[in-house]
């Protein structure tokens, strides 16, 4: 249960793509391992480095061949990371098992498999199934255009199956997912057209209805596409989604990036799903940016294993924050902590209007070195107490809005969590710092653990 994994190891190694994909490096993409243990010599240190035999594939996000949903199945083992590259559209199964603190490729799956036998494109959430297969969501077709499917790979050969949803059904636009069994359920979120975002954010974009504000609901057992929930213009660009961990639960959480908001999505009495805004953080007025007013830009967030606090980063602003989310219905602010940022107070945007802050945040410095870029994706320790976070986006917004990013490469942050009242404060002595790489500055990106973490799992 998601309990007993909050008693499981502490965490001693991560795993995080690195991507060089618009930073001007003509090399190859690859997966870092970073040493975690404070009882390491090698702590916080990169100490292998398994670069992908192409170039420009975009590494994001990762997922498992195995993890908690197959927890009864014996002969099942995690030991394959799937790494999904959502430009190039190659799919990447990399060898933990037999040295994970050194992995190895396994398979290529090029993007022509997933073309032929799906008609899909751009994949980027990977869960493994209980029945051992790996599903993988997508953003567009081969053309670039938008399209939200799902392409299932064989658990053992990783070899291309068949799409997961049933022929012209899949949804306009496709970003993350997860599923809930004991409720039938899997819902799925919505990002932008591929051939629209690949090179950077044009506002106008989004009035041309080339990014989606809608959430999709699934029939888990027949694959059926059962109900669309249009979150609205406040809940545009709905991205990361999250289930609670609790496998009972009939209700999760998902952050929408444009307007800073999260919605709580749900059963209905009467069996079918509604959503509910429960969270807004406020636009802020500005000049000096390249629009007058500046959205916080929800875009990574999660939940704690004891379904007790929600975290999510705001990657314009600057800050994490912490919800305590006891009541689901009126989560309450209960942390906080800026680390860099749009509106650092010796950068060139001055904030007009705030309805939150006093002052402009001061810039964070750690062990010698200014945070570059903003906190973006948040992977939690299974106790709750260390909240480790990177500060990359993906390559061509970061080139967009934190260029300094391209020039020094990205970090890797660790928070103390106090997980009885609430509290975030920035552990002084844990830096990675990815400007200092071999090949030159790179952005790491999505944190994994080999044992499974708060973004992997699902319990059945």
């Amino acid at each position: 249960s998601p309990l007993d994994a909050m008693k499981g190891p502490r965490e001693e190694i991560v795993y995080l793509p690195c991507i060089y994909r618009n930073t001007g490096v003509r090399k190859p993409d690859y997966l870092a391992t970073v040493d975690v243990d404070p009882k390491s010599p090698t702590y916080c240190k990169v100490i292998h480095r398994l670069p992908m035999p192409n170039m420009n594939d975009e590494l994001h996000h990762s997922g498992w061949n195995a993890c908690s949903s197959c927890y009864d199945d014996a002969s099942k083992k995690r030991s394959r990371l799937i790494l999904p590259s959502l430009i190039s559209s190659r799919i990447y199964v990399i060898d933990v098992d037999t040295d994970p603190r050194a992995p190895r490729l396994h398979k290529t799956v090029e993007p022509v498999e997933m073309y032929w036998k799906c008609g899909l494109a751009n994949p980027h959430t990977s869960h493994c199934l209980g029945s051992g297969q790996v599903m993988i969501s997508t953003l567009g077709d081969p053309s670039g255009n938008g399209k939200g499917g799902f392409v299932l790979l064989d658990g053992e050969t990783f070899e291309v199956l068949c799409n997961w949803e049933l022929p012209g059904e899949a949804a306009p636009f496709g970003y993350d997912f997860w599923y809930q069994p004991r409720h039938n359920v899997m819902i799925s979120t919505e990002w932008g057209a591929p051939k629209i975002l690949a090179n950077g954010f044009n506002p106008a974009d989004l009035k041309d209805g080339h990014y989606g504000q809608c959430i999709h609901v699934w029939d888990w057992t027949t694959h059926k596409h059962v109900q669309t929930l249009d979150l609205g213009e406040e809940g545009a660009i709905p991205l990361e989604i999250r289930f609670l961990h609790d496998p009972a639960a009939a209700e999760g959480y998902v952050g929408c990036a444009l307007q800073g908001t999260v919605f709580r999505f749900y059963k209905t009495p009467k069996g079918d799903w509604a959503a509910e805004r429960v969270i807004k953080v406020p636009s802020k007025k500005v000049e000096g940016w390249i629009l007058p007013e500046m959205p916080s830009l929800i875009t990574d967030i999660i939940i704690s294993l004891d379904d007790r606090f929600l975290y999510f980063s705001n990657w314009l602003h600057g800050d994490i924050r912490q919800y305590d989310i006891t009541d689901r219905r009126n989560p309450r602010m209960v942390g906080q902590i800026f680390l860099g940022g749009s509106i650092q107070n010796d950068g060139p945007v001055k904030v007009l209007d705030d309805k939150e802050l006093d002052s402009q945040p001061s810039p964070r410095i750690v062990k010698g070195k200014r945070i570059p870029g903003s906190p973006q994706m948040l992977q939690l320790s299974l106790d709750g107490k260390r909240l480790y976070v990177t500060t990359s986006l993906y390559s061509a917004w970061d080139k967009q809005f934190y260029p300094e990013l391209i020039k020094q490469g990205s970090v890797m942050m660790r928070i103390d969590v106090d997980t009885v009242k609430g509290g975030l404060k920035l552990n002084e002595d844990f830096l990675v710092d990815f400007g200092k790489e071999p090949d030159g500055p790179v952005l790491a990106h999505e944190i994994r653990y080999p044992g499974g973490d708060c973004t992997s799992d699902i319990w059945l």
